[in-house]
């Protein structure tokens, strides 16, 4: 009888025993974070000119994924903007990129080498279009530009794009109308002080730094751009569906604006990668954009607006499938 009794006791403790390691081995794999490995290795990371809010963003957020993804290494490189952005990202000379929405529409309608293999990351903040004159300036609408110098940004950025058509809606040929110069928000202030340009086009998140330290110490304004242009611009002939009507607010430029809000148009910012990303890379850098949007944005102001409800709005890019994973994870 004993021999027996000290069977079942044996057999009893040993399905105890299992039943303990099952237990253990789901709750290790409830607590485990997702993801097959940590992401590793190094990124580059192209901005735009080095006094731009591209620039200053993607100088926050790699402080911020040093801290997100202690492993990965990133590398920025400042460029003209927008379209060069892309064309770094489709040619695989960059693996990561801001660039407004319009610019990657017209790179993917263009069919632009590597068009196919962009995707996106996040929907952020919009830009403005922002045209500023001298407050003294006989300009009162776009139209009055005509026979002009004027700033339109660097060719391979997303303000050349907009300014072109911008021009074009308001009955202007950009090559033929005007004296279209092609610098950026790092010379145009000073060239429109100095009397070099009658009035520069800058296309950013508000406040943008340059143009509000230009209205602190020159007197200046913005010329509005009201409904009928954007809808004027819709006509232009272009993919013009990712514009929209806005109104910078009376205190964006207090200095230049009198109190008084001024009509503009907008369009959003994408953060950009290809397919090919590594998607736990892509994950956690997703992550790292979102989870910053209060750190940068003490710092950044546009960036307080990136928005988790709106942020997996990409188009016209198609989300990349470790955004996805990401945005599936923090889902209500």
């Amino acid at each position: 009888m004993v021999p027996s009794l000290t069977r079942a006791v044996r057999r009893r403790a040993l399905a105890l025993a299992g039943a303990l390691l099952a237990v253990g081995g789901v709750l290790l794999w409830w607590l485990a974070p997702f993801g097959t490995s940590t992401p590793s290795g190094s990124i580059t990371f192209s901005t735009g000119v080095r006094s731009g809010v591209y620039q200053h963003y993607g100088e926050l957020l790699k402080q911020a994924m040093a801290e997100d993804l202690p492993d990965v290494t990133v590398t920025l490189k400042d460029s003209e903007g927008s379209q060069q952005n892309l064309a770094r990202v489709a040619s695989g000379e960059a693996d990561f990129t801001v660039a407004t929405a319009d610019a990657v529409a017209q790179y993917i309608r263009d069919r632009r080498p590597g068009f196919e293999r962009l995707r996106g990351c996040a929907r952020l903040y919009d830009d403005y279009v922002q045209l500023v004159v001298r407050k003294g300036s006989v300009v009162q609408t776009v139209s009055d530009l005509r026979g002009l110098r004027v700033g339109v940004g660097q060719d391979g950025s997303g303000v050349r794009l907009i300014a072109d058509r911008v021009l074009a809606a308001a009955g202007l040929t950009p090559s033929r109308d005007v004296t279209a110069v092609p610098v950026g928000i790092d010379a145009m202030p000073e060239m429109l002080e100095k009397g070099e340009l009658d009035a520069f086009f800058w296309s950013g998140g508000l406040p943008t730094a340059a143009v509000q330290k230009l209205s602190e110490r020159s007197p200046v304004r913005l010329i509005p751009m009201d409904a009928p242009l954007v809808d004027a611009l819709r006509d232009v002939g272009e993919s013009t569906r990712l514009y929209r009507s806005a109104t910078i607010p009376a205190d964006a430029y207090a200095a230049a604006q009198d109190g008084q809000r001024v009509p503009t148009l907008a369009v959003a910012n994408l953060m950009v990668t290809t397919v090919e990303a590594d998607p736990d890379l892509v994950e956690g850098f997703t992550r790292s954009v979102i989870d910053s949007r209060d750190s940068i944005g003490s710092q950044v102001h546009p960036a307080q607006l990136v928005d988790l409800r709106t942020a997996v709005y990409t188009e016209p890019l198609t989300l990349h499938d470790g955004a996805r994973r990401y945005y599936r994870s923090v889902k209500p």
